[in-house]
């Protein structure tokens, strides 16, 4: 700790208009619990902040689509992200939310504690507005045509087809996301945070003062640095945030990215009323734990805020990760594309740890890296089950067996002994040293570390074979086993919370405390409870079903990413009423020989009852389609099919994927029916 007497630390809000998933988890929640839990143990002073981000442009966007209010939509969604944490054993002091009073009345005051000071520029700017629906436009509410690529569904802000970022004036014929109406450009105030006021100084505090920071977050830093900064807009024109505060600006919301930090210091005033302690004295050491797309907001912007504010800390260190892959492909919200955290909970009950485990030892700590369901499988089975587990489970049923559970006397040492007992804490060490400078992924290591240690141990001295000759050496071996066991309990209690419970269950005793480790703190003649297993295996059906939801997902995408078939040229209407089409019953079907495609078919069409052959056998039975309605052209010219006259069309609708539907009439009607 140092200068430091407590730790304040943060986790990126996540927004609330959808639920939690493991990219989230991988790069901001798992690593910040396991710092936290770390802290903790070692009896340290500290506070973890959490809330959900309830304000901007995509939570009113999706109201409007759900015809709902933007309240209904954050109180769905922070509910859901509260509680999957919960359950997830993600440990906050307090998990808030930004519609709260106390956020937006600290919102306010802090907005209009920097206007009065003459922190902010005021700026005049044209923007679009929409006459119909009475507003201005936020960029994702004008649609129109890109530049670049040409696709006709652009955004104001990008273009999701080119990837090209934009704006709104940028797009080629835009309209209102809204109403559909051409939106006109009018005049509009707005106040502007002028960063580039606060560049030397950002200079010197993050390039000078801070070069421990990781090195993906100081070269993000330094990116923007070197390409100058420019001044941004706090406010917008909106109906849903923290309204500005000051007359004449009605309509006016604070930009999400200004408040949304401040939701940090908002929740620790919910949470304590010493809450300027943590955030006003310089003795705090703040730590901000976010993903990549957040180090501008995290370093350099909210940085700039409270400094031009004067009262309150700076970060110690934000310790961002990269991103976290699925199979192979970027995780995607729009497309689907993710093992949310609510699922997964449902899917692999009690199975918490697997997924820390994994997430961690995966971690996109400096890079971008992939989760895949294959290899969820095999760590568990290969290191959980097979390292950790099983020495735990051989330790206990041992010593069940050979000392009905009691933990038995040390006898006399030998060097090997000695050996292993001396390695506990230069692991806890390590351990300490990779946590202390955010390396989890190598932290984890060394804590698999004290198990393959016990693992060893077991093998090469064979208690199962010494039994027979030496039992007082037995009851050595187990003892120095049970140590490391109890040790493990508290070591690996950060990374795998709810396997380390129940091990303090199984060894039925108090949680160690970080300092004890390696003290023997298993006294002989202690009791031990009934043993379980710590983890359990995860078959491939299990794993299967998971990787079917994603191959379903995929073909999902690109049926509807699919492009449409172009139409036709055109026919006049004498051409098309030529065509005679009716409504007919199929009364009669059976699948041809020797075909895979085609049906041969019985129809009633209402003039007569005739023979179709129809290529619809790949997608539906005999027995299903025996009594539907269809659309059938009765003055097609016949033809040969499989040595069968077929005598007319059934009319289909062809999926993007190929898969074919029958076109017919929405109520029972007559057959014969002429369809114009």
């Amino acid at each position: 700790m140092g200068k430091f007497k407590r730790n304040l630390i943060t986790t990126a809000l996540p927004y609330a208009n959808g639920p939690v998933h493991i990219g989230h988890l991988a790069g901001v929640y798992v690593p910040a619990d396991i710092y936290v839990r770390y802290l903790r143990q070692k009896g340290e002073d500290v506070v973890f902040i959490g809330g959900s981000d309830e304000h901007g442009v995509p939570i009113t966007i999706k109201a409007q689509k759900e015809g709902v209010t933007p309240q209904d939509i954050v109180d769905r969604y922070h509910k859901l992200i509260k509680e999957s944490f919960e359950e997830f054993g993600i440990s906050f002091d307090i998990y808030s939310r930004t519609s709260s009073k106390t956020h937006h009345d600290l919102s306010s005051a802090f907005f209009k504690k920097l206007y009065d000071e003459g922190k902010f520029i005021e700026k005049t700017t044209m923007q679009f507005y929409d006459e119909k629906a009475g507003q201005f436009l936020a960029d994702r509410y004008i649609v129109g045509k890109c530049p670049f690529c040409g696709n006709e569904h652009a955004y104001g802000d990008q273009c999701e087809a080119c990837g090209t970022s934009l704006n709104a004036t940028d797009l080629i014929n835009p309209v209102s996301a809204i109403t559909g109406n051409k939106p006109e450009l009018r005049e509009t105030k707005h106040w502007y945070l002028p960063l580039d006021q606060y560049e030397d100084w950002l200079k010197k505090w993050i390039l000078e003062e801070h070069k421990e920071w990781k090195p993906n977050v100081y070269g993000q830093c330094k990116s923007w640095l070197d390409n100058g900064l420019q001044p941004r807009a706090v406010t917008r024109d909106l109906n849903w945030g923290v309204p500005v505060p000051l007359e004449g600006a009605e309509g006016k919301v604070l930009y999400v990215w200004f408040d949304a930090p401040i939701g940090y210091i908002s929740a620790t005033k919910d949470l304590t009323p010493d809450w300027e302690k943590y955030w006003k004295d310089p003795e705090t050491r703040m730590i901000h734990f976010i993903g990549k797309d957040n180090i501008v907001f995290h370093c350099i912007i909210f940085p700039a805020m409270l400094k031009a504010e004067g009262s309150y800390i700076l970060p110690d260190n934000v310790p961002a990760n990269e991103f976290l892959n699925l199979e192979g492909d970027k995780i995607s919200t729009s497309r689907n594309w993710a093992v949310w955290l609510h699922e997964y909970l449902r899917d692999f009950e009690g199975k918490q740890d697997v997924l820390r485990y994994v997430l961690t030892a995966n971690a996109p700590e400096t890079k971008d890296n992939d989760f895949t369901w294959k290899d969820f499988q095999a760590r568990n089975n290969n290191e959980l089950v097979a390292i950790y587990g099983n020495f735990i489970n051989r330790t206990l049923v041992l010593t069940h067996k050979y000392f009905g559970g009691i933990v038995p006397e040390r006898g006399e040492l030998t060097d090997y002994d000695r050996e292993v007992l001396a390695e506990i804490p230069a692991i806890v060490g390590r351990v300490e040293k990779q946590l202390e400078g955010f390396h989890f992924r190598d932290a984890l290591k060394e804590c698999m570390g004290l198990a393959r240690l016990g693992n060893k141990y077991l093998a090469d001295t064979e208690p199962w074979k010494v039994i027979k000759t030496d039992e007082a050496r037995v009851k050595t071996i187990l003892h120095v086993c049970l140590q490391i066991a109890a040790d493990l309990s508290t070591l690996t209690e950060p990374f795998l919370p709810f396997s380390a419970a129940k091990l303090v269950g199984f060894l039925n005793i108090e949680p160690v405390a970080w300092a004890k480790m390696g003290d023997g703190v298993l006294p002989a003649g202690h009791v031990l409870n009934e043993a379980g297993l710590l983890f359990e295996k995860i078959d491939d059906e299990q794993i299967q079903k998971q990787i079917d939801r994603l191959l379903a997902t995929k073909k999902a995408n690109e049926i509807a990413n699919a492009k449409v078939a172009p139409a036709k040229s055109n026919v006049t209407f004498e051409e098309f009423a030529k065509m005679d089409i009716r409504a007919g019953r199929i009364v009669a079907a059976e699948k041809v020989a020797k075909t895979k495609k085609l049906m041969k078919l019985t129809v009633d069409t209402g003039i007569d009852t005739r023979t179709v052959v129809s290529g619809i056998a790949e997608y539906y039975t005999p027995e299903e389609v025996v009594g539907q309605q269809v659309s059938i052209l009765v003055n097609l010219e016949p033809k040969q099919l499989k040595g069968i006259e077929s005598q007319g069309m059934i009319l289909m609708a062809e999926n993007a994927d190929g898969s074919l539907a029958f076109v017919r009439p929405d109520k029972d009607i007559k057959p014969g029916s002429e369809i114009k």
